[in-house]
């Protein structure tokens, strides 16, 4: 029983191969289409052609066919704009950070100990040169002005009084009725009369230059940056020491038209920096602004704990945008050959 079902489950002879044909058919299939696929896929050298005016055929790394005059003025143009653009930008060789400032802030101070009578400016202010903007107390040098001119005039009395003396002995003298001795006194007599009165006279000269400067006025064209002192304020030239001692200046001026950055360069970049190298400015609070410049100074000696060297760069033509102690980056351009020193 269990030996005829064993022979009803097997298989036929003729059931267990497999049909060869459509095996063949897929593998066929598969390399006329591997076939195609290489062929369009490799490169042609009409793929590179284009189609210019006229119908003319052209690479795309050639210009295409057309006004030859036409361009060649497109590549003139364009090669002249590259290269002004390139001039007048420059390659920057370095770029550092630094400050504005003034290149001369002056600070002006009394020339005497005294106290302010009037001041005429305040911070911002814009002042001229030889413009009065302090006057101190004068009422000490006038009176002493006062005791010196009539000091003077009691000195001419005196050398009137002694030329008159010695014009009379010197007329007894020829007339033998004095003696030589008293002729030589009463001449001595005037040339000691008339150096009392020139002294008398200097000392005039003299208070009137102190009562001059008891006048201050801007030595510059400029603006103030500080005021230090206010009306009725003792000032001194000197200082005697200490927080609460008197101010020994009046005001800070400088010219706003007269700027520099200052900036401190690397010495592994000193390579890079000379004297009148044109640099170009732009202010941290404007960066889309831009200032020629030049290297106008450099210092003669470097910081050792910084390892830096100090450079001013001149600023041209400078404008309300520039504010002095603000940042701004310098770019220092690079140069011909030529041009570097040597």
């Amino acid at each position: 029983m269990n030996a005829d079902k064993l022979k009803e489950l097997q298989l036929g002879a003729g059931a267990k191969t497999r049909p060869k044909r459509a095996l063949w058919a897929i593998f066929i299939g598969v390399a006329l289409l591997t076939g195609l696929a290489l062929y369009y896929a490799w490169p042609r050298a009409a793929d590179s052609l284009r189609l210019g005016k006229g119908g003319k055929p052209y690479r795309p790394s050639q210009p295409a066919p057309g006004n030859a005059a036409t361009n060649g003025a497109a590549k003139v143009a364009a090669g002249g704009q590259a290269s002004a653009k390139a001039a007048q930008a420059g390659e920057a060789a370095l770029t550092v950070s630094g400050y504005i400032i003034n290149r001369e802030r002056i600070e002006i101070s009394p020339r005497f100990m005294g106290v302010v009578k009037w001041i005429g400016v305040k911070k911002g202010d814009a002042v001229t040169n030889g413009q009065v903007v302090v006057l101190l107390d004068d009422a000490e040098c006038r009176a002493r002005l006062l005791e010196a001119t009539a000091r003077l005039d009691n000195a001419k009395a005196a050398a009137e009084r002694a030329q008159l003396a010695n014009d009379r002995v010197a007329k007894l003298a020829r007339d033998r009725v004095e003696s030589k001795q008293m002729e030589d006194e009463t001449r001595l007599n005037l040339a000691a009369a008339k150096a009392v009165v020139a002294e008398a006279e200097a000392q005039i000269v003299l208070l009137k230059t102190y009562l001059d400067w008891t006048v201050i006025r801007s030595p510059i064209n400029g603006v103030v940056l500080e005021k230090l002192v206010d009306a009725n304020e003792l000032v001194t030239p000197q200082s005697f020491g200490g927080t609460r001692g008197p101010s020994t200046a009046l005001l800070a001026v400088a010219d706003p038209s007269d700027l520099q950055v200052e900036i401190d360069v690397n010495e592994s970049d000193l390579a890079k920096v000379f004297l009148n190298q044109h640099c170009r400015v732009s202010p941290e609070a404007y960066p889309d602004r831009h200032y020629e410049g030049c290297v106008a100074e450099i210092a003669p000696e470097a910081s050792r704990q910084k390892g830096t060297l100090q450079i001013k760069v001149q600023i041209k033509s400078p404008d309300k945008y520039l504010t002095p102690e603000l940042s701004a980056k310098v770019e220092f351009l690079t140069a011909p050959a030529e041009d570097k020193p040597r």
